[in-house]
């Protein structure tokens, strides 16, 4: 090469390089004032040199523009850090209506509630179911007179158990349950006791009898089914939880009165009927109950069968309490 033409390229490749060194001093002057330490945030560093263009701030600033990135990188963790901590302690209503397929949904616990079965009306209404019995068994053994008397006081008890239970407000689920089947035995046990004296037709009881033993059965079952989880042996004679309440319908309230006047009048007939008795004495008898009961007992027949179907096709006599389940 020519010794001019050198020395001409290389003034020029000088010039050059004076010149690009120049444009960087001026923009690292012009800058030093947006990078200087009085910078408090990675985003003002990064918008005070963003003028720059990038291969150039990569060769200017390498050590500030890295220290600005891994700022931001921990102030971004940091954000989803509390983000993530905001949404377990309060749950999105999207989480809380569909869980999510990654974790198993939460098991659902139910609460089961229990009751005082401790009450007045209730010892009353047991009192009666114990005093049934020895009802039958005077009956059978022929001592009409003791058997009314006690047959009166049961009466008054099945009375007196309502009113305490309304006045004191100690309605109960297990009283519910307890103060018809305290009739039914009763009933069933006068039935079978008179008829067995030959004081009520053998068709007639075995028809009060059929229909008490198929509604047993029927709360035998409802008893079962409604019984709140474990179903074991000793919660189902826990009478404290309860599961079923039932309803007595109209008619058949009208049918166990009419039951209990049948059986009392029935059981009252051969006290009434001699002269020599007490009762007679001081009713100004005797009295011959015999053609009123005949009348009575093809009545009570007939509400015996009405009561029975009006449980079945009833959709109010059985209501099963059925327990809420409650999810953390």
């Amino acid at each position: 090469m020519p010794l001019a033409p050198a020395c001409r390229w290389a003034q020029s490749s000088t010039q050059q390089t004076v010149h690009r060194a120049r444009l960087l001093w001026t923009s690292s002057a012009a800058t030093s004032t947006a990078v200087s330490p009085r910078i408090q945030s990675p985003a003002s560093a990064t918008a005070s040199v963003a003028h720059i263009p990038a291969a150039r701030r990569r060769l200017l600033f390498p050590g500030l523009l890295s220290g600005v990135w891994r700022r931001q990188q921990q102030q971004q963790q940091q954000s989803r850090h509390v983000r993530l901590l905001s949404n377990e302690g309060s749950p999105s209503p999207s989480s809380s209506s569909s869980p999510s397929p990654s974790s198993p949904p939460l098991p659902a616990t139910s609460t089961t509630r229990r009751e005082n079965i401790y009450t007045v009306p209730n010892f009353l209404t047991v009192a009666r179911l114990i005093a049934a019995p020895f009802v039958g068994y005077l009956i059978v053994a022929d001592q009409p007179g003791w058997a009314l008397s006690l047959l009166a006081a049961a009466a008054v008890t099945d009375l007196l158990d309502g009113w305490i239970a309304r006045r004191w407000n100690l309605h109960t689920v297990v009283g519910s349950v307890l103060d018809p089947m305290a009739d039914k035995v009763l009933m069933t046990v006068l039935a079978v006791s008179l008829a067995a004296q030959g004081g009520l037709p053998m068709w007639l009881a075995v028809l009060v009898l059929g229909r008490d033993v198929g509604l047993g059965i029927a709360a035998i079952y409802y008893r079962w089914v409604s019984l709140p989880p474990p179903k074991t042996f000793t919660r189902y004679w826990d009478f404290s939880l309860p599961s079923a309440e039932v309803r007595p319908t109209t008619i058949s309230k009208y049918n166990t009165f009419l039951q209990l006047a049948l059986m009392g009048a029935t059981t009252a007939a051969p006290v009434l009927a001699t002269s020599d008795g007490m009762a007679a004495a001081l009713l100004g008898g005797p009295y011959d109950l015999y053609p009123a009961l005949t009348v009575m007992q093809y009545v009570v027949a007939v509400t015996t069968v009405w009561s029975g179907a009006s449980y079945v096709y009833s959709k109010d006599a059985v209501k099963i309490l059925t327990q809420k389940s409650k999810t953390p």
